[in-house]
């Protein structure tokens, strides 16, 4: 072969290769821009949630009726009023019971003057038979006059009790009015704010009948303290017991997380709807870092920790697939690996890492990218930290 026909083959060649380098260039596929996190160390937990909405509860909430029916005379609160322990909520018309009430209490008196005029005489009488049982002694009184005068003795005392325990009887009669009037008047058994008040000034009171419910006439609520009542599906109450530390979610505060910790697991498990057994939880918040303003009635969310490990090896728990499965970016390579792995404890936001991964290695943590699969090209998109 000639100089020059292998000059031309090896510029034929070059040409060719160039030529493939670009179409393999222009064709290739666009790297994936992938969301990692870099392994490292940390606490990891086991916990459960709940699996309907909680709700917060007052630690008191009484809704208050009157014992009789009647019309009310008086409601000096309104929804929303902060009311202290012993104050009046509200008073039906009551005057007959005053009235009642007031002629005891003058029936009393009179029953107390009689009795002080009874008894003067029974101190007289017996006096009296004193001073002649002293002249018996020295025969100066006859045997007769002293006997008649220990019977009036005798008699004045007994007279004296029974005036005395007029008395009694006509105190209780005041008590027992008194009572009566304490049935029409409903007073704040603790401190708080009214949370609803059903009835206006003028309007007839009926008392709830026996196996009744109506609505109250007054629902008073403990503002001071609260706690959170949660159901857990019955596969997870096996290791809740007080004590446990939980962290509390609230819709209204946002994504903000209070401590607390269990307070009583119920006894019993709740059959609200087919195939939804739950057992209820009451956890205490943390009393140094309560929410305020706090309502009752809020939603809550709780996540009880059952077991933690401290400095474990963990990945977030959105970067793990089914089967224990995850993809690692290789910088070196420029792709994503799928790689099997070892769990341990894990949450919603954590997952221990037994084997598979050691600290630094780069996991993808959006799942749902289209494209991502095994040697898939990648580039990072953002900074993994440390």
């Amino acid at each position: 072969m000639s100089g020059r026909s292998l000059r031309r083959g090896l510029l034929f060649l070059l040409i060719g290769s160039g030529l493939g380098a670009w179409v393999w260039y222009a064709t290739r596929p666009e790297p994936l821009t992938v969301q990692v996190t870099r392994v490292a160390r940390g606490r990891v937990e086991r916990s459960v949630a709940n699996t309907r909405a909680g709700s917060v509860r007052p630690c008191r909430r009484a809704a208050l009726s009157p014992a009789l029916g009647g019309q009310i005379a008086r409601l000096p609160v309104h929804e929303g009023d902060h009311v202290q322990s012993g104050a009046l909520l509200l008073e039906l018309w009551n005057q007959d019971l005053v009235a009642r009430r007031d002629l005891a209490l003058r029936q009393v008196r009179v029953a107390e003057a009689k009795a002080r005029g009874t008894c003067a005489r029974a101190d007289q009488a017996g006096r009296e038979y004193r001073r002649l049982h002293r002249l018996l002694g020295r025969k100066l009184a006859s045997e007769e006059a002293v006997d008649k005068a220990r019977a009036a003795a005798e008699a004045g005392g007994a007279d004296c009790a029974a005036a005395h325990a007029s008395i009694e009887a006509r105190q209780a009669e005041v008590a027992l009015a008194q009572a009566r009037i304490d049935k029409s008047r409903l007073l704040a058994p603790f401190s708080g704010v009214v949370a609803e008040v059903n009835g206006e000034v003028n309007e007839y009171a009926t008392p709830s009948p026996p196996g009744i419910p109506t609505p109250p006439a007054i629902d008073l609520i403990d503002d001071r303290c609260f706690y959170i009542v949660a159901p857990i599906d019955e596969v997870d109450v096996g290791g809740i017991h007080p004590g446990l530390p939980v962290r509390i979610s609230l819709d209204a505060l946002g994504k903000r997380r209070f401590p607390g910790r269990v307070r009583r697991v119920s006894p019993y498990v709740q059959e609200r709807r087919k195939q939804a057994r739950t057992v209820e939880v009451e956890v205490d918040f943390d009393a140094r870092e309560r929410p305020h303003p706090l309502l009752a009635g809020y939603s809550a969310d709780v996540e009880i920790v059952l077991e933690s490990h401290e400095q474990a090896l963990r990945i977030p728990t959105e970067a793990l697939m089914e089967g224990d499965r995850v993809y690692v970016f290789l910088p070196a390579e420029g792709v994503v690996r799928q790689r099997s792995i070892e769990t341990g404890l894990s949450n919603w936001d954590f997952t221990e890492v037994r084997k598979g991964l050691k600290a630094g290695d780069l996991v993808v943590t959006h799942l749902d990218l289209e494209g991502l699969a095994e040697g898939a090209p990648a580039r990072i998109g953002n900074r993994p930290g440390p």
